[in-house]
């Protein structure tokens, strides 16, 4: 079975000034986007005190977020991306770009590809328990 989509993890290091600015955040994502060549539906950008970025895009193939810990230089990125049109990995040039980051790490998981071995037997009744739900507070971020 062929992947049903690419998930691409992005962190960089030693990054500018611009990890504290929603304005750049936003307009980085908009930017690594349109590259991609993926649809965004929805994109929200929130600012953190004192400090750290967070932005989000709902896209028509999946979504990218990107996370800055300006205090650290440091900035987590994911695209997801669904189907073949897109390509998850045109927002990295994009991305470094916009925060010229000194040191880059991406790595691309296959997503849905084919299920694993244990799929193939039928769940025992411990599989088969309820998950508990874990209350996060926003600040635990």
């Amino acid at each position: 079975m062929n992947p049903l989509g690419r998930h691409v993890l992005i962190e960089f290091w030693g990054c500018n000034d611009h990890l504290n600015d929603p304005d750049v955040i936003g307009r980085s994502i908009t930017s690594a986007v349109e590259e991609t060549g993926a649809t965004i539906l929805n994109l929200h950008v929130h600012s953190f005190s004192p400090q750290g970025v967070t932005g989000v895009a709902v896209l028509a193939e999946s979504h990218m977020s990107v996370h800055s810990w300006p205090e650290h230089g440091y900035l987590a990125a994911d695209v997801f991306t669904c189907g073949t049109r897109v390509d998850p990995q045109a927002a990295v040039p994009v991305l470094r770009r916009f925060f010229e980051p000194t040191h880059v790490q991406v790595q691309e998981i296959q997503r849905g590809q084919s299920p694993p071995a244990e799929m193939a037997t039928p769940p025992s009744a411990r599989d088969s328990q309820p998950v508990q739900n874990l209350q996060l507070s926003t600040e635990d971020r």
